[in-house]
């Protein structure tokens, strides 16, 4: 890992080269990566925010499908309340029901995180990520509005972990998620990192084509939320009805000029 004095040097050369720039065919900037500025904040917690509230229902019906123990158990209840009753009307019910009690713990549980990070690292990003040593966070932007958001942290000497990834849901689908990625794993590169690593509990495809698509390579799963932990533990209704999977990717990393000659934009 660098030193304290190589890494403010390596910091005053990305600032006097960076942003990052996509042109569009007629040579206008179209699309612009930059680190992140005290005027960008309400933005970025915004889209921050935003990105969050989505995995509400990414984890209450998108991930259904992806947790058989949930499903036996649901399916279980369904029959027992069928036979307790004697009424067909719990084959509708109860599902119903299960659904609803889904979204409310994952609502409950997504708005725990969120308040969490909003209280810390998302409260001083300036102090986060721009001022802290083996970390950043970049904005992406188009025609002056900022329209996603990444961010790396320095988990130990050799390690940085992709953190923070969100994109305005108005410009999904234009690259605007690669561009960041990528401009991750330059950062990466150029501060002498040996490792990146990236998790997420996204049960969308695209998500995941992401990190393969920049290099990283799927580890393992796990379950639960990593980054946040309960002081008692999830309650047991939080065990029924908020199940999440955390998929761990990582990536070696080779020195930005011996990496094939590559150029990431």
């Amino acid at each position: 890992m660098l030193g304290v004095q190589e890494w403010l040097v390596r910091r005053a050369q990305r600032n006097q080269h960076s942003p990052e720039m996509r042109r569009g065919a007629a040579g206008k900037t179209r699309l612009l990566v930059r680190e992140c500025e005290p005027r960008d904040e309400p933005e970025v917690r915004r889209i921050f925010i935003e990105g969050m509230m989505e995995m509400i229902e990414d984890t209450a019906i998108r991930g259904l499908p992806h947790h058989p123990d949930s499903l036996l158990l649901y399916g279980a209840l369904t029959v027992a309340c069928l036979w307790l009753s004697s009424s067909w009307w719990m084959l509708v019910l109860v599902p119903m029901a299960v659904l609803i009690a889904r979204f409310w713990f994952s609502h409950q549980a997504v708005h725990r995180f969120t308040k969490h990070y909003l209280r810390t690292d998302m409260a001083d990003i300036q102090g986060s990520y721009i001022n802290t040593q083996g970390s950043c966070l970049w904005v992406a932007e188009v025609e002056g509005a900022v329209v996603g958001h990444v961010s790396a942290v320095q988990i130990s000497d050799h390690t940085v972990e992709l953190q923070r990834m969100s994109v305005d849901l108005g410009h999904r689908h234009r690259g605007v998620a690669v561009a960041l990625g990528r401009r991750f794993v330059k950062f990466a590169q150029s501060s002498g990192f040996s490792k990146a690593i990236v998790g997420t509990t996204d049960y969308r495809p695209a998500s995941h084509k992401l990190y393969l698509s920049l290099g990283f390579r799927w580890v393992s799963v796990t379950n639960g939320y990593r980054h946040v932990r309960e002081p008692d533990g999830p309650s047991l209704l939080d065990r029924v009805f908020y199940h999440v999977s955390y998929h761990h990717y990582e990536m070696e990393l080779l020195p930005e000029n011996n990496a094939d000659g590559k150029e990431l934009f």
